[in-house]
């Protein structure tokens, strides 16, 4: 069982412990473990084979690291199997449906025979589901809503498609005269690197204004709902966007309650209610008095609760909540942060523009520095340098920089990590150069023992600064390498080599979860585009979203510093 396989059986115990009726504390110790898990960097099946102690994971206590254990190795477990037999089948199937909770569940599954989502939409469609007792058209169609909903979820799309189509939206709407406040919520704010539907919020004095010309779009394909206020439409591309607007005082609240996430949320409200105040969409509630308190931002609801800010990435409950009542969330890495960019490509490999006009176009995005990094000549489909073409690229950037100011360009290689490990580009270039990027670009079907002894051998090589986009995948295209990234990391450390964020939206990385565990282990990350063009320099922000996911500040990432202070630190790497 992979560790997404063994979230799934805990929060599917979870929710029958909750349909029994069970202690709520027993309930949250399995949502808590499967939360634990499901953001855990190592694989829980490699940590039993190496009979590392489950119990090292937060959240997962000694009868929870039993049951796993359980289903790693024997691939079933005894209670959830006992427990599922207690209930209709396929009612955990009907529970994962947002809206319907466990006594709609059981009357769905019991007095219908319903055990799948399919059958349930048929089910509504004839409509059998409203004929039944106390449930009526109305709730009938919201549950079909939410199936809808659900399924298009399923086929989530990456960040780096759903960012440009928010934005288009937002620059037409925020030019309506009396907009104030229009951004977006949910996963697309805190920066999750797959969204399903998109959640916008705003304020504006005329609402009805906004929502009308939404609806009008050019991109919308189709408009699901309509009303004064809130509207919600499919755009070109299958996206579902809805829109909402509310009073300017009651911004904070909706914002903060529409970004989530949904554990997030949930703890605040409990945490909360025991201090005599209920939170929600519209603002707090005093419960003693009924009064509803309003905010206009986020930073005053945050504050009233007396805690710090919490920034929206880190809005996942692994341990956000305790550090702001400690005032302890770290001041996170912003793009303004970033000098330069240590990885790209020009058109003497596979990019688009020269050395100049991608030093002029950093240059003008206020950047120090950047890195020409080409790829070395194993990569023949990109027209990879060799030596002698990599000495004459070198000698046009000494060129450059001598007639330039304003820039520096750093003159660099992204070399090939061979199957075995060596490099693809001799000693004798390669320590000629400012910055030296390894990286995977075939075999990667190794073994995960050979995958990562070639990574760990690239790290032991004294020219080599930089390990690019470390497990290789495309997010929806291509699954990562078998790799232990612990070891990696752990090397890396030792080494003091800088694992890579790649800002390229169809990678991301390290992802979040990998690129936080590095930052614990002191390994130095550094944000690169890979661009290919002028046009990618643009993409640094997602590689910022990763690593403040990743709760990164300035002084984790390499290419936050100022030049002198980047080229010290590579020259302490023999550069």
């Amino acid at each position: 069982m992979n560790n997404s396989e063994v979230v799934k059986v805990f929060q599917d115990i979870a929710d029958l412990l909750e349909l029994r009726g069970e202690n709520v504390f027993k309930i949250r110790a399995y949502q808590k473990a499967a939360r634990a898990i499901e953001h855990y960097p190592r694989e829980l099946e490699a940590m039993v084979e190496e009979g590392d102690n489950l119990r090292s994971i937060p959240g997962v206590g000694e009868a929870i690291a039993k049951k796993t254990t359980e289903l790693i190795t024997t691939g079933k477990l005894g209670y959830y199997e006992s427990l599922k037999a207690e209930f209709p089948r396929g009612i955990t199937n009907l529970l994962a449906i947002p809206g319907i909770g466990p006594n709609t569940a059981n009357k769905l599954s019991s007095e219908l025979g319903i055990s799948s989502v399919d059958e349930l939409e048929r089910a509504i469609n004839e409509g059998r589901v409203a004929k039944l007792f106390r449930l009526g058209e109305k709730t009938a169609d919201n549950i079909l809503h939410q199936i809808q909903a659900l399924r298009r979820k399923d086929q989530r799309i990456p960040i780096g498609e759903a960012l440009p189509i928010v934005e288009e939206i937002l620059t037409t709407l925020r030019s309506i005269p009396g907009v104030r406040n229009l951004t977006p919520a949910g996963s697309l704010r805190r920066f999750r690197e797959t969204v399903g539907d998109i959640d916008l919020m705003g304020t504006a004095d005329n609402p009805k204004e906004v929502i009308d010309a939404f609806v009008a779009l050019p991109l919308v394909r189709q408009v699901l709902a309509q009303g004064s206020t809130k509207a919600s439409v499919i755009v070109s591309g299958g996206l579902q966007v809805d829109l909402r607007m509310v009073e300017h005082d009651s911004f904070g609240s909706l914002l903060q309650y529409s970004t989530g996430n949904k554990q997030h949320n949930i703890s605040l409200t409990e945490k909360w209610h025991k201090q005599g105040t209920k939170l929600s969409e519209y603002g707090i509630t005093v419960i003693a008095t009924g009064k509803l308190e309003k905010f206009a931002t986020e930073e005053e609801f945050y504050h009233r609760l007396g805690l710090q800010y919490i920034p929206p990435e880190l809005r996942e409950a692994q341990g956000e909540i305790e550090k702001a009542e400690q005032g302890a969330i770290p001041k996170l890495v912003e793009l303004s942060d970033m000098k330069g960019d240590l990885h790209t490509h020009t058109e003497w490999s596979d990019g688009h523009d020269s050395i100049e006009e991608l030093a002029r176009a950093a240059q003008d995005m206020g950047y120090q520095y950047i890195a020409i990094t080409e790829h070395s000549a194993g990569r023949g489909i990109a027209h990879g340098l060799d030596v002698d073409r990599l000495r004459e690229q070198v000698a046009e950037i000494r060129a450059l920089n001598e007639r330039s100011a304003g820039i520096r360009v750093l003159t660099g290689i992204e070399v090939d990590i061979r199957a075995d490990g060596r490099l693809d580009l001799p000693h004798e270039i390669l320590s000629e150069l400012d910055i030296v990027i390894a990286a995977v670009h075939s075999a990667m079907s190794q073994s995960e023992e050979k995958m990562t002894r070639r990574i760990i051998t690239a790290i032991e090589n004294p020219d080599v600064d930089v390990i690019a986009h470390p497990t290789c995948r495309l997010i929806g295209e291509r699954e990562p390498v078998a790799i232990d990234l612990e070891a990696v990391f752990q090397v890396a450390a030792k080494y003091n080599k800088i694992m890579e964020i790649s800002a390229m939206p169809d990678r991301l990385d390290l992802k979040d979860i990998h690129a936080f565990r590095a930052r614990e282990w002191g390994v130095k990350l550094a944000i690169g585009t890979d661009a290919h063009s002028i046009a990618h320099l643009a993409l640094m922000r997602f590689g910022v979203g990763v690593a403040r996911r990743a709760w990164c500040e300035p002084q984790h990432i390499l290419n936050t510093l100022p030049l002198e202070e980047l080229l010290a630190v590579l020259d302490r790497n023999n550069h």
